[in-house]
């Protein structure tokens, strides 16, 4: 998956300075590149045992929904606070300067449902372990979670891991 890691683009000093940001609109705007990606985590599924597939926003929702589509999946949004107008369960998580919320429908999943939990990237792992403990404290169970792309550096996937997920990440942007 290496030609993954010629079409994501580096936005140096984004979005404060020292951060090398993974844009990765420019694989979304490649057919080929999204094709691929999609396809490369949907193959690592195939033959699992799972309800649902979640994306985190907002680029978890264009990769999770595509991979929940070709899997036949129910696809469930994971939003920032206040964005669900249904009855929502909420988690609150840290940030590196405060904390946010993320929402899903509180009808989203019920209990014993297996989930793979879908994003663009996992850095230091906040978001994804907030969308854990939020479809965990449903009932349901995160079985699996995928990333298109990694930051090993920032801790993130170790996080998961420690926890007993499964992690499949398509590239990964070492040292960087």
């Amino acid at each position: 998956m290496n030609h993954l890691r010629e079409i994501i683009r580096t936005i140096p000093d984004y979005p404060k300075p020292g951060i090398m940001f993974r844009d990765i609109t420019t694989l979304l705007s490649d057919p080929k590149g999204f094709m691929g990606a999609v396809d490369a985590l949907v193959q690592h599924h195939v033959g699992e045992d799972f309800d649902h597939v979640a994306g985190i926003e907002a680029r978890g929702f264009i990769v999770g929904g595509a991979v929940a589509h070709r899997l036949a999946a129910g696809f469930i949004p994971v939003r920032k606070k206040g964005k669900l107008p249904a009855d929502v369960l909420q988690q609150e998580y840290e940030l590196e300067y405060g904390t946010d919320v993320l929402e899903i429908h509180r009808d989203a999943v019920k209990p014993g449902d297996k989930v793979i939990l879908v994003d663009d990237l996992i850095a230091t792992g906040g978001t994804a372990l907030a969308a854990i403990q939020l479809i965990e404290g449903a009932g349901a169970e995160v079985a699996a979670c995928s990333f298109v792309v990694d930051l090993p550096d920032l801790g993130g996937r170790a996080k998961l891991e420690a926890l007993g997920k499964p992690v499949l990440t398509l590239v990964s942007f070492e040292g960087e």
